[in-house]
């Protein structure tokens, strides 16, 4: 009898069931505890027109994770307008943006859920990029982190909070 590692699972679920804890029950939350504590003001405040906002920032986590997930991985349609997620100036209310956020996050969550395992090393175009699906997977696991690191970052330059991430 062959033992997978991880409670039964195969390495290949694991790591797929790993990324899919980050960004719901890691990322997703820290953005939420972030945007709470905001202005409508601080989510749209940018030290430099060369910025981002906290505001372009969830939108443009929300197109990559629709775009790399939903649509490549996931076969749902979808047309990305990436220069909208930066040039957006209006204010976009927190809570929509939220929402829009959590229904991206859900709905990848959905797709990953019942990703193949196969498909982990068939290729994708997404993008300029040729990848494989673990590496699709990965990119947006990373890529969302880098980008809650700059919304922490910039939650506590407009709050001077201790946001109370960790606990050690």
């Amino acid at each position: 009898m062959e033992v997978t590692p991880y409670h039964g699972q195969s390495m290949e679920r694991f790591f797929i069931d790993c990324c899919r804890t980050k960004l719901t029950r890691e990322y997703l939350p820290k953005i939420d505890a972030c945007v709470r504590q905001l202005t409508e003001e601080d989510l749209w405040w940018r030290a430099h027109e060369s910025n981002n906002s906290i505001g372009n920032l969830m939108l443009h986590l929300s197109g990559n994770v629709r775009q790399w997930v939903i649509h490549h991985l996931g076969g749902e349609p979808f047309e990305r307008e990436r220069e909208k997620e930066f040039s957006q100036r209006e204010a976009i209310p927190a809570g929509e943006l939220l929402a829009q956020l959590r229904r991206t996050v859900e709905e990848a969550d959905a797709v990953l859920a019942r990703f193949p395992e196969k498909d982990l090393t068939r290729i994708y175009s997404i993008q300029i990029y040729s990848v494989t699906g673990l590496e699709a997977i990965l990119h947006i696991t990373e890529h969302f982190s880098y980008h809650v690191g700059q919304i922490v970052h910039i939650t506590k330059l407009r709050t001077g909070a201790d946001l109370k991430f960790y606990t050690l």
